[in-house]
Order: structure tokens, then C-alpha cells, then sequence
């Protein structure tokens, strides 16, 4: 079991971009498991590789929160979006905060799993809104930045403050 550091706003690291996984080897499976392990151990529903410093296109996900519905995707491309939801997002990055951000409602997600192979899956709802959460990660979006520059302002603060202890 390892527990990686998760990286917190503002730290600029989470705002690389990550780069596709070329091929799905061991050290991949690795890095999923010890995703897994930090994102369980922190209570979480989803995590990026971006959010431990690993500039990999890696995502798990797991709404239980009790390893039973792991879902894991590498590479992941949106090909389709329908409707608009808004619920209150947070993230492992910002914790503490808690923001509404519109999502759609549906999408459909063509990926990679843990041993390389393609897969398509339709998600809606809250499965829909994290893994759009994740992906945005990927590319270096925060959902506060959804938000208004005024809020952002305001998280920004609280979050310099927390990091000092």
C-alpha cells in the first residue's frame, strides 16, 4: 500500500498538462494501485494522476468509496456530451471548498482500462460529473475555475492560508 502526496491548490503543478500513457505496462498498474491506496485513504471518490505529480493521462474512480465499483481510465477522450447538471463539486486538491459547477449531464468516455484494453462507457449523473472533474485535472482545469473571478480570489486566500500549517 502507498500513500502518494496529493498536491493542493495553488500549486502550479496541477496545472500541467499530462501526457498520454503510451503503452499500459506494470509500472501503470502500479501507479493505479497506489492511486487507489491514496485516493481511499483520503476519502475520495475520483483522482488524477496530475493531483500526485504524475503527468500521465490516469484516472481512477471509484463513487463507493469502498473498492468495489474501481473504474479506471488511461487516455480518456469525452466523444459525447448531452443535457446540463449542477451539483456540488470538491476536490482532494481544494479541500474544504465546496462550489456548484454546471457539467453535462450525460457523456460518453472512450478509454483505456488497467491492462491496455479499449473500452467506451456511458456515465450520467454523478459518475458523468466526475469523470468530467478528473479529465479536467488532465488538462490542467481546476473546477474552481468554472467559478467567478471573485470566488476564485476568495478560495485562492483560504488556500495560501491553509497550506501554511
Amino acid at each position: 500500500m502507498s500513500i502518494l502526496e496529493i498536491l493542493r491548490y495553488p500549486d502550479e503543478r496541477l496545472r500541467k498538462i499530462a501526457d498520454p500513457v503510451i503503452a499500459v505496462s506494470n509500472n501503470i498498474r502500479q501507479i493505479v494501485n497506489d492511486m487507489f491506496d491514496t485516493m481511499y485513504f483520503n476519502k475520495g471518490i475520483g483522482l488524477a494522476a496530475t493531483q500526485v505529480n504524475i503527468q500521465q493521462q490516469i484516472i481512477v474512480i471509484d463513487l463507493c468509496i469502498e473498492n468495489k465499483q474501481r473504474l479506471v481510465l488511461i487516455n480518456p477522450n469525452i466523444i459525447k456530451r448531452t443535457g446540463i447538471i449542477s451539483m456540488a463539486e470538491s476536490c482532494l486538491s481544494i479541500p474544504q471548498i465546496h462550489e456548484i459547477v454546471p457539467r453535462s449531464e450525460t457523456i460518453i468516455v472512450r478509454s483505456l482500462d488497467q491492462h491496455g484494453n479499449k473500452f467506451e462507457i456511458e456515465a450520467n449523473n454523478l459518475l458523468a460529473i466526475c469523470i468530467q472533474h478528473e479529465v479536467d485535472h488532465l488538462y490542467g482545469k481546476l473546477f474552481i475555475d468554472y467559478l467567478s473571478p471573485l470566488k476564485i480570489k476568495r478560495i485562492y486566500k483560504k488556500m495560501k492560508n491553509y497550506c501554511k500549517y
